[in-house]
């Protein structure tokens, strides 16, 4: 009987311990996540939360498997001996964990941010201890190790929040360049997304091949980058054709050997093709 007695107060130990604990660890973890992204950022917000749900995890089930008699010293040590094996078989998985606690403390960008790992360009949505998540631009889910992250060239897009879009503009050489410049700068000032501060910048860059090179930079609001894009390549060209400005293509010359002298053409005039002999009497 008691016996019995002592498996049911443990039955109810084990049932109040998770269907209490796992609830409250659950809220928790929520609440601290959010009291922490408030006070710093969400990228801490996020990692503090994990670890704080994993050691939650632990202590739950250790406390479970102690009330139904399991010997914890045994367990710990079987864990440790497990653990050493995991970790030389899991090596990648401790690089990345060392990796992302250098993400961390560095914080070269955070969730939300638009960053680009080699050729890959995202939203980040998770930073995690192994990896990040990053959902592309055509809404495609993207992981990267975080070894990847440390050893790789990262740009984080929305580090500041306003950016100048570079444009490279070619015109003929009959064209004045002081007059290619105003009309340059009459197309920032008239454009909704580019800002009069700073400047917009113009600059005469080379004598190309075949035309007059500007570099033509404005400044915009990073959230504005696809819609100032969009439509200031299209302004420029409209401009242009107003005024008459010509964006000239490529061209060849063929000379004969010398610089001075064109390539000479002859023309020929064909002679009428003979009719063939005919015997006689044909």
């Amino acid at each position: 009987m008691e016996i019995l007695e002592e498996h049911l107060e443990s039955l109810i130990r084990i049932a109040l311990i998770l269907f209490i604990g796992l609830p409250l660890l659950f809220v928790g973890t929520r609440l601290l996540r959010k009291f922490v992204t408030r006070k710093l950022s969400a990228h801490f917000g996020m990692i503090i939360a994990n670890a704080l749900f994993y050691i939650g995890i632990i202590i739950i089930l250790v406390t479970v498997l102690a009330d139904m008699g399991f010997q914890i010293g045994a367990l710990l040590g079987a864990a440790g001996i497990a653990g050493v094996a995991i970790g030389f078989a899991s090596q990648t998985s401790l690089s990345n964990i060392i990796s992302g606690l250098f993400t961390i403390t560095e914080k070269p960008f955070a969730i939300g941010d638009a960053i680009q790992v080699g050729e890959t360009r995202g939203l980040v949505e998770r930073i995690g201890l192994l990896s990040i998540n990053l959902r592309t631009f055509d809404n495609q889910f993207v992981r990267i190790p975080n070894e990847t992250i440390i050893k790789s060239q990262v740009t984080t897009i929305t580090r500041y929040p306003i950016r100048r879009l570079d444009i490279k503009v070619g015109v003929a050489y009959k064209e004045d360049i002081a007059k290619v410049m105003k009309i340059l700068r009459d197309v920032a000032n008239k454009n909704p997304y580019c800002l009069d501060e700073p400047e917009p910048l113009i600059l005469f860059t080379d004598f190309a091949d075949s035309s007059l090179s500007f570099l033509f930079g404005v400044w915009f609001s990073r959230t504005d980058m696809l819609l100032l894009r969009n439509s200031i390549m299209r302004e420029i060209k409209e401009a242009f054709d107003a005024e008459g400005i010509e964006i000239p293509f490529p061209h060849r010359t063929l000379y004969s050997g010398e610089a001075t002298q064109p390539f000479p053409i002859r023309l020929v005039k064909d002679d009428p093709i003979p009719e063939a002999p005919t015997e006689k009497g044909e």
